[in-house]
């Protein structure tokens, strides 16, 4: 039960919002931080599966190994979803369980789970949103270059086709990649996540621009596949902001916002990368052959974004040339170090609205970490910080939508604590706590919230 005294703020704040008639709420996941089973049923090794067997990288030295164990509690997952009385759930497939080498027919086991958990979504009366791609690439096609080489693009093309035709006849919404700046960069240019190259610059432009032509290639495969299914990518923005005033502080913020945003949206939405990041970067170019960025124009049904924090940005020396650091103002800030600041997500709707005009948006994520939690005496986990910052952030998306900014839906991150990548098991996101000994799942106090706003929308 919620604690009164603690939430009655929070639960008439929540009471309030106002959302548009048919607005979607609804939570997401990952496969790899969720499903565990890596060796289950023919299952291909993925990037993610050899990275976290490397000493020191995940920083309590755990894998996605067993995880909250969804391949074989998948209707916990969906108890959960009802619970809450969310009418979606956003998931990915993992690329390894489906197609176990990258490339050729799909594992059939892989496709049964998949089947078994969309037929179980559908029976709730849940929509399934699917992203094809969520980090996890098959370890053979790494070894034969990864995101560095123009075969991956069209693998994934190749596997976006036969995902979609064997199971896109229940599946209306479909995203072929999530995050492609994280991925590229963290994998690539800081070596912080798989695949654990740290190239720099130019590694991360590398694997964003074949991360972007695989998402062009797939588009129309997907469409032939799943006629009538929306198609969009989803994309981690920022809101940037330059430290100061100083004429270094502000160029070295479009720097980086050049990277972090205009790089993806103006590649995706108007078939062409930033002239300033394309000068900056000369000599750290990857090859980029004449009509790829037609390619990779492809026109989308809607944009997901996923924002968590604004950034605050310096002159510095991180990533030359691009040159920045990142500032931390004084506020509240997250487990993970993000600063929580409501209004970024308004902004990035405003922003993305006016520039690149979407036709339909949806937040794909957004959520907060805290330290680990476990149950009070009541067994319960109160996370009214959580909670709070749901409330906050789902009252600027409201006030986006009235203002005529068409964002459609809200995917909180996450359903559940799961394997939280380089921070491992030490940052939780949950709106339901998992018991790392069984596995057993129960909502927080930030579920219950959650749930009330979603039953009061639909």
């Amino acid at each position: 039960m919620l604690n009164a005294a603690d939430t009655f703020p929070l639960e008439e704040r929540a009471a309030s919002l106002r959302l548009p008639e048919g607005f979607v709420l609804g939570a997401a996941t990952a496969a790899y931080q969720i499903e565990g089973a890596i060796h289950a049923e023919g299952k291909g090794e993925s990037i993610w599966d050899s990275f976290t067997r490397r000493p020191g990288v995940i920083v309590d030295g755990t894998s996605g190994e067993t995880a909250c164990d969804s391949y074989h509690r998948w209707s916990d997952d969906i108890a959960l979803l009802r619970e809450m009385g969310l009418g979606a759930y956003r998931f990915s497939l993992g690329w390894a369980r489906m197609q176990p080498g990258g490339q050729g027919a799909l594992n059939a086991a892989g496709v049964a789970y998949y089947d078994r958990l969309i037929d179980g979504l559908l029976e709730a009366g849940i929509a399934p949103y699917v992203t094809l791609y969520h980090w996890d690439l098959p370890q053979e096609l790494q070894e034969r270059g990864g995101w560095y080489s123009r075969e991956t693009s069209e693998r994934f093309a190749d596997y976006a086709e036969l995902a979609v035709a064997a199971i896109g006849d229940r599946v209306g919404h479909w995203t072929t990649l999530n995050e492609p700046w994280t991925f590229g960069w963290f994998g690539h240019a800081y070596g912080e996540d798989a695949p654990g190259l740290a190239d720099g610059v130019k590694g991360g432009l590398a694997a964003s621009h074949h991360a972007l032509l695989a998402h062009g290639m797939a588009v129309p495969r997907i469409r032939s596949a799943a006629p009538g299914a929306e198609v969009g990518i989803v994309l981690d923005l920022n809101v940037v902001s330059p430290a100061s005033d100083a004429p270094e502080d502000v160029a070295a913020a479009k720097r980086f916002e050049g990277v972090q945003n205009r790089w993806y949206l103006d590649a995706v939405f108007r078939g062409e990368y930033p002239a300033d990041i394309l000068e900056l970067c000369a000599d750290l170019l990857p090859e980029i052959r004449q009509g790829d960025t037609t390619t990779i124009a492809q026109a989308l049904d809607y944009l997901g974004v996923n924002i968590y924090r604004r950034s605050v940005i310096g002159a510095g020396a991180e990533l030359p040339p691009l040159s920045f650091a990142r500032v931390n103002p004084p506020g509240r800030y997250t487990a993970t170090g993000w600063e929580i600041w409501p209004r970024c997500i308004r902004d990035a709707l405003d922003f993305v609205h006016r520039e690149y005009g979407p036709k339909k948006l949806l937040i794909t994520e957004n959520g907060m970490a805290t330290p680990p939690e476990v149950p009070g005496s009541d067994g319960q986990v109160h996370d009214p910080e959580r909670a709070r910052y749901l409330v906050e952030h789902l009252e600027h998306v409201a006030e986006a939508a009235r203002a005529g900014v068409p964002v459609k839906g809200y995917f909180a991150w996450t359903l559940m604590d799961n394997f939280e990548w380089a921070s491992g098991y030490t940052v939780p996101f949950g709106l339901a706590h998992v018991d790392p000994d069984t596995r057993d799942r129960r909502l927080k106090l930030s579920g219950e919230v959650f749930g009330r706003i979603a039953r009061n929308t639909r």
